[in-house]
């Protein structure tokens, strides 16, 4: 395990607060990198400094302390410019990475799919084509360690040239797979099949939440990112219907242009939905924050119109002055089956705001029609008359026009 320390500026504009939340988020995404944090910097100033980040003095003080701890990494929790990282690497004998680089290196190695493997692969090489220099970069100085997985190509000289040549080919893969998705996806929505996608701030519970509620294998960890691909699975209702649940990579705060970007696609995939599942970890204390941020991407993303259900997640650890700021949520702790239960119920009713109220009278000789309602409506109320021997269903359809 890599040592590692942390850096990072604390200007005006940021509240002390906030500075602190942003620190102790660096060293979490520092934890899922798998690096072992051994100390941390900070240094308040007017603005940054555009050479050096940081003041002569301050790195001069982590580059003694780079040397007396045997530190291997030193990460900074702001995007650091190509002369930043020259300038500051001349005075600190350590490998130096900015915030986004330890994302992304955290996305390539919790990417699986070939998509997503790809996404990270452009999202990489588009942070990394401005930052070379005109001679072009050798990866392979960089060794092995945090930063350095990705696109596997740590050991080739690369020039511009090289690196807009394999960002055309990799576009070119991703439309591929990207269009196949499309069809999938279209296939789906033509079956009338409600649609909730879940979305939150990363490791805010929304894989936990999405195992319990759709019975599937996603990957639960305590940690940032532990999900990346997209993932749909069937959501079962006790009235007999079921709907389709999609779960995608988790937001952060200063999400960098370069993820953004490269996973449009995927963040996209839940604009498909009839409803967004807003997991909020209500044991955060930066919860407001989280919120906001991923609000801010929605926005980004021209997803603000979908209706939103908000949960607030860990209730069970829910800070004593928690307040909610959304008007349509319900409060939960996904590991207790009664919570599920109480989200269903509130899921249950989002579907009645949006799909058309039915009546209708089937013949009991009309098996395979009262078999189609049962599987794709929300039946909410069955009577079986015996002088027409017919059943009386009502319940929630879609509304033929509102299907995307």
């Amino acid at each position: 395990m890599e040592r590692a320390i942390l850096v990072g500026c604390e200007l005006p504009k940021v509240s002390e607060e906030h500075f602190y939340y942003s620190m102790l988020e660096l060293g979490n995404l520092a934890k899922t990198a798998q690096a072992d944090v051994v100390g941390e910097v900070t240094q308040k100033r007017e603005r940054i400094h555009p050479a050096t980040f940081l003041g002569s003095g301050k790195l001069m003080e982590i580059a003694a302390f780079v040397e007396e701890m045997d530190v291997d990494v030193v990460l900074f929790n702001s995007e650091l410019s190509a002369t930043q990282v020259r300038n500051i690497a001349k005075v600190i004998d350590a490998r130096i990475l900015d915030r986004t680089q330890l994302i992304l290196d955290i996305f390539a190695m919790r990417a699986k799919t070939r998509e997503g493997k790809l996404q990270v692969a452009l999202a990489q090489y588009q942070y990394l084509l401005p930052r070379l220099s005109g001679q072009g970069i050798s990866l392979s100085r960089l060794g092995g360690g945090i930063g350095t997985r990705g696109p596997g190509e740590t050991k080739l000289e690369m020039d511009r040239r090289h690196i807009r040549q394999k960002m055309v080919d990799i576009k070119k893969q991703l439309d591929v797979v990207v269009k196949h998705r499309e069809r999938m996806t279209a296939r789906r929505n033509d079956q009338d099949i409600f649609r909730f996608g879940l979305i939150g701030y990363t490791n805010a519970g929304k894989s936990t939440l999405f195992n319990r509620l759709s019975d599937a294998k996603t990957l639960e960890e305590d940690q940032l990112f532990a999900t990346l691909d997209p993932t749909t699975r069937k959501l079962g209702f006790a009235q007999g219907y079921t709907a389709l649940l999609t779960d995608t990579v988790g937001f952060i705060q200063d999400l960098p242009t370069t993820v953004v970007a490269a996973f449009r696609s995927t963040l996209e995939e839940t604009a498909n939905v009839d409803v967004l599942l807003h997991v909020v970890d209500c044991s955060n204390p930066d919860y407001v924050q989280h919120e906001q941020t991923v609000h801010g991407l929605l926005a980004e993303l021209e997803m603000q119109h979908i209706p939103i259900l908000t949960i607030y997640n860990k209730a069970d650890k829910q800070l004593p002055y928690f307040i909610p700021t959304q008007p349509n949520y319900v409060q939960i702790s996904a590991l207790e089956p009664s919570s599920q239960a109480i989200l269903k119920e509130h899921m249950l009713w989002e579907i009645k705001q949006i799909w058309q109220p039915y009546i209708v009278t089937i013949p009991v000789s009309d098996g395979h029609a009262l078999y189609q309602y049962k599987q794709k409506t929300v039946v909410i109320e069955e009577t079986f008359d015996e002088e027409t021997e017919s059943y009386q269903l009502k319940g929630y359809q879609a509304r033929k026009e509102t299907r995307k």
